[in-house]
């Protein structure tokens, strides 16, 4: 996305739809490759999807971590749905909905995490 659009010109006008949403799912892929090469961390990035549609982005070092991105300034019930499904069957030790949103919170086992505060846990180790 990145090279490819700048040349383009093309810029996401809102923090918010479709569009900004695979933008943020891009930047944080990204910045969890970066870290693990920076780092030189050995960890596989993976995604999980259900035969019914449910999905979690990143499952981290063989689901110890499973991240759900969502370009939402709110976080809904529905929105926990992937995550939970995850949890249940694979056990992760974290799982993070990184959003839009302006503070963290605690939903269950799940965390919901402004990005821009995973990013800077992620840079610091405290995600995996």
């Amino acid at each position: 996305m990145g090279v490819a659009n700048y040349l383009r010109k093309w810029q996401v006008p809102d923090q918010k739809g479709e569009e900004f949403g695979k933008a943020l799912e891009h930047f944080i892929l990204m910045e969890i490759v970066a870290y693990r090469s920076y780092k030189e961390k050995d960890f596989e990035i993976n995604f999980w999807r259900t035969k019914t549609g449910l999905e979690v982005d990143f499952i981290l070092a063989g689901g110890q971590v499973s991240i759900k991105v969502k370009g939402s300034s709110r976080i809904d019930q529905k929105d926990f749905y992937p995550s939970e499904a995850f949890a249940k069957e694979y056990f992760p030790k974290k799982s993070l909905i990184v959003c839009n949103e302006k503070s963290r919170r605690i939903h269950g086992s799940i965390e919901v995490i402004p990005w821009r505060d995973f990013l800077a846990e992620l840079w610091s180790g405290s995600i995996i």
